[in-house]
């Protein structure tokens, strides 16, 4: 994540902050007026990864409670389909809830990249 910041907010050109500086703004109206419009259509997609990333973590999770202990406990969505899946053998339940977890993963991405905009100036 931190690659994909420094290389938007290096791909901003120096002359709109020049010129920024001519008409003397201060660094939040850089900010707000040229910084962040321009670093958006990089950061939205990144956001949403790294928000679908930490979801689907399950080592953590299953690492620090012993697999979901004490008396299972401390599951997350993604904890419980692994343990359905691989520890009691339900194959068919666990891929039914990765597809729950795929769609309501689907849902948010979309919800989230509509209402920020991001590819709202983009050009093809």
């Amino acid at each position: 994540m931190m690659v994909i910041a420094l290389g938007a907010l290096q791909s901003i050109p120096r002359e709109l902050y020049e010129a920024a500086d001519v008409d003397g703004a201060s660094w939040f109206h850089k900010l707000r007026h040229i910084t962040v419009p321009l670093i958006r259509p990089v950061m939205v997609p990144a956001v949403t990864l790294g928000t679908i990333w930490t979801f689907n973590n399950l080592n953590i999770v299953w690492l620090v409670s012993n697999a979901g202990e004490p008396s299972d406990q401390t599951h997350l969505l993604v904890s419980f389909v692994y343990k359905a899946a691989f520890n009691f053998y339900r194959y068919g339940y666990g891929a039914a809830l990765s597809v729950v977890i795929f769609f309501i993963l689907l849902a948010f991405s979309l919800t989230f990249m509509r209402q920020s905009k991001a590819a709202e100036n983009v050009y093809a």
